[in-house]
């Protein structure tokens, strides 16, 4: 063999191995489907809707939502609530299969913890590692907060809320930003109807509130408190206990020392609330409930925890749906959760269905609904930093399941709250029953901005304001 011809050979040799890697590392045409286990490190599902379309046409929705941390159950619930609104698109119960205006949609879902660094991180390596495009997501509330703050750097992706529900992120003229959308409301809102409900049918008037030590909770007990103190209640004391606290024996007798309390305002989730209701009855806590949004929801009267229905059956709440709401709309939603998934059957990544979906179902699905109707009206084109997609999430509006949905000058929503009762049904399921509809539930309640930016200044819900003792 000559030395030309050597030549000729080693590069031949060169350009195969090379196309090699160039094809290992860029066949995005191939449908694959890859689930890691739930861990904070690892948990990347890729899912390629249809190999016959062009990789370009290809629509990449990343996920956030907690499968770690405390709020496991409501994560996983959150992204069945995202898959619901893909499979109105074709997609399937993992979430494969969507197309929209012709584009395949790609699906990544990386898992939090519920802490606002985690989020960020996860959000970055979704948007600059996996170049996703959109982002549904976080869950939780100073997750919410820091990834608002942080897509004011990143002008040409867009998110929208899971169920993360501080008041702050689209209220607070510091954090919010034009690329962050809330089509599920807020935490505030999801208590309209509440505190009046507890003051003028219940006949509470002295009460105190236990919450998690962060800003979804101080957003809970400022809705509660804006109606249940201007209706002339008084809270006695506001108790605040660490995110993930296992033992409530302090608090529970810091509550028994307060005299003549007429009932317990409880703004806990996940198992920070199986653990206080479950503790309620190890240390004879006798006193009426009144629950915050998702400390009676489906994510606990769903959960593998039989002790609690002895305290919350009667208990009242309120929230961005009720289980019984009678609408065709919510009654088709409903069994669409329950087909998409067999009862008792567990699913990768998602696991085991709940009896009924949960609040986390609800807002993940409203923002992904919401992303996909803007992405049908721009023909899937997020050229131009996407804002024309973010422009026609602006002027969208549309029925969900719990009815008319839009957002405000701030980019969140504008929808009905209900109050509920948790009732036991015939066959033993805990759910709960509708009994007062607020409709059409703005940012303020109601109020004037005014309120809530005292000499022109934004005052968020903390652990000191509102007050009324």
């Amino acid at each position: 063999m000559s030395e030309n011809w050597r030549r000729s050979w080693a590069v031949l040799a060169l350009f195969v191995v090379l196309a090699l890697i160039a094809a290992a590392c860029g066949g995005a045409t191939t449908a694959t489907t890859t689930t890691a286990a739930p861990s904070a490190n690892a948990t990347t599902t890729s899912t390629t809707a249809a190999a016959t379309q062009q990789s370009g046409d290809v629509i990449k929705l990343g996920v956030l939502a907690t499968l770690e941390g405390p709020f496991v159950e409501p994560g996983k619930d959150g992204i069945r609530g995202v898959y619901m609104a893909l499979a109105e698109f074709g997609g399937d119960s993992e979430g494969k299969g969507a197309v929209v205006a012709g584009h395949p949609i790609e699906v990544y879902v990386e898992s939090t913890d519920a802490t606002a660094e985690v989020a960020r991180d996860k959000a970055r390596k979704l948007f600059e590692e996996d170049n996703v495009d959109i982002i549904i997501g976080p869950l939780s509330g100073d997750e919410g907060i820091n990834l608002a703050r942080y897509m004011q750097g990143v002008p040409d992706k867009t998110m929208l809320n899971g169920t993360s529900a501080a008041q702050d992120t689209t209220m607070d003229p510091a954090i919010r930003s034009k690329q962050f959308f809330r089509w599920g409301t807020d935490g505030v809102q999801w208590q309209a109807g509440l505190g009046s409900y507890a003051y003028n049918e219940k006949g509470y008037r002295k009460m105190v509130t236990l919450g998690e030590d962060y800003s979804f909770p101080y957003s809970q007990v400022e809705g509660f408190m804006i109606e249940f103190c201007r209706e002339g209640g008084t809270v006695a004391k506001k108790l605040w206990t660490p995110l993930g606290e296992t033992d409530y024996s302090s608090i529970i007798a810091e509550i028994q020392g307060i005299s003549d309390l007429d009932a317990v305002y409880v703004a806990l989730g996940g198992n920070d609330a199986i653990n206080f209701l479950t503790q309620m009855l190890d240390f004879g806590l006798d006193l009426p409930l009144v629950g915050g949004s998702i400390t009676v929801d489906q994510s606990i009267l769903g959960a593998k925890a039989p002790r609690i229905r002895e305290v919350v059956i009667g208990t009242p709440a309120a929230g961005p749906i009720a289980d019984d709401i009678q609408d065709q709309v919510y009654v088709d939603w409903v069994k669409a959760y329950q087909d998409l998934w067999e009862e008792g059957k567990d699913y990768p990544l998602t696991g085991i269905r709940f009896p009924l979906p949960s609040l986390f179902a609800h807002g993940y699905y409203v923002d992904a609904k919401a992303a996909l109707l803007a992405l049908e009206k721009v023909d899937g084109d997020l050229s131009g930093g996407q804002e024309a997609f973010r422009e026609a999430l602006r002027g969208l509006k549309y029925e969900s399941p719990t009815g008319m949905v839009s957002v405000d000058k701030n980019q969140n929503a504008i929808a009905n709250e209900y109050v509920t009762e948790v009732t036991e049904r015939a066959d033993g399921v805990l759910y709960n029953k509708l009994v007062k509809v607020a409709e059409q539930v703005n940012q303020t309640l109601g109020e004037p901005e005014d309120f809530f930016f005292p000499n022109g200044t934004y005052q968020g819900p903390s652990r000191e304001y509102p007050s009324c003792p």
